[in-house]
């Protein structure tokens, strides 16, 4: 029986009003990611490729067609549920790094375990962040603040974040767009990594070659509509 795929999107659109003008984002998208995949949704700005992700990840809902993930169709959900999915099964990684700046590294990435119910309290919270911020290679770094790494380091706290929670998928909405090309490459190579040793499925958007050209499948997005995938 083949497993079932971490996400899946069925005739989705996703209308915006501005004003007096209704902007169609998506325009029935149907997409298929498999557990373990290590994607890219690409196309230049404005096409749609945010908001699929957000949808994706639960963080908005869509005007027509459904969200599946798992197994779970989360049309289903109440609001409590859909917190307590996101929590537990995904990972969000944000162009702007969205760290808390009065926090330290370590406590951005312990933030995201506050969600969650685990054994072990506040104790075990810090032991996994500080696990997680090794794993990126910033295990001397948990004490800084953001305004005290550099960007690629802070993207790096960010990948931490994700992961301390163990998440099924983790979402990276342009992660490498504010960095340069080497750091970006890294930080593109960390994901793959942990991809291939942990089985984590990854989604990210980008408009970058150089990037698209690490992605295992690309699938293309052009005025919110669902181009012919490349393998």
């Amino acid at each position: 029986m083949a497993a079932t795929p971490s996400v899946r999107v069925v005739e989705v659109t996703k209308d915006y009003e501005l004003g007096r003008t209704r902007v169609a984002a998506l325009r029935g998208v149907t997409l298929e990611v498999e557990r373990g995949e290590f994607m890219a949704v690409a196309g230049p700005s404005g096409s749609g490729k945010s908001t699929l992700l957000n949808l994706m990840g639960c963080l908005d809902h869509p005007t027509s067609g459904r969200v599946i993930i798992g197994e779970q169709d989360v049309a289903d959900l109440g609001d409590d549920a859909l917190s307590d999915l996101r929590a537990r099964q995904i990972g969000f990684i944000f162009q702007t790094f969205n760290l808390i700046p009065v926090l330290s590294a370590q406590e951005n990435v312990e933030f995201p375990l506050l969600f969650q119910a685990r054994r072990g309290g506040r104790a075990a919270g810090r032991a996994r962040a500080r696990r997680a911020l090794e794993e990126v290679g910033l295990g001397d770094f948990g004490r800084h603040r953001p305004d005290e790494l550099s960007g690629g380091q802070r993207q790096r706290v960010a990948v931490a974040r994700a992961l301390v929670t163990d998440p099924v998928i983790v979402l990276a909405d342009e992660p490498t767009a504010n960095l340069d090309s080497a750091t970006g490459d890294a930080i593109i190579s960390l994901m793959l990594d942990i991809n291939r040793r942990d089985g984590t499925t990854f989604i990210f958007s980008t408009h970058d070659a150089r990037v698209m050209a690490h992605a295992h499948r690309v699938v293309h997005l052009a005025d919110g509509r669902l181009g012919d995938p490349l393998a």
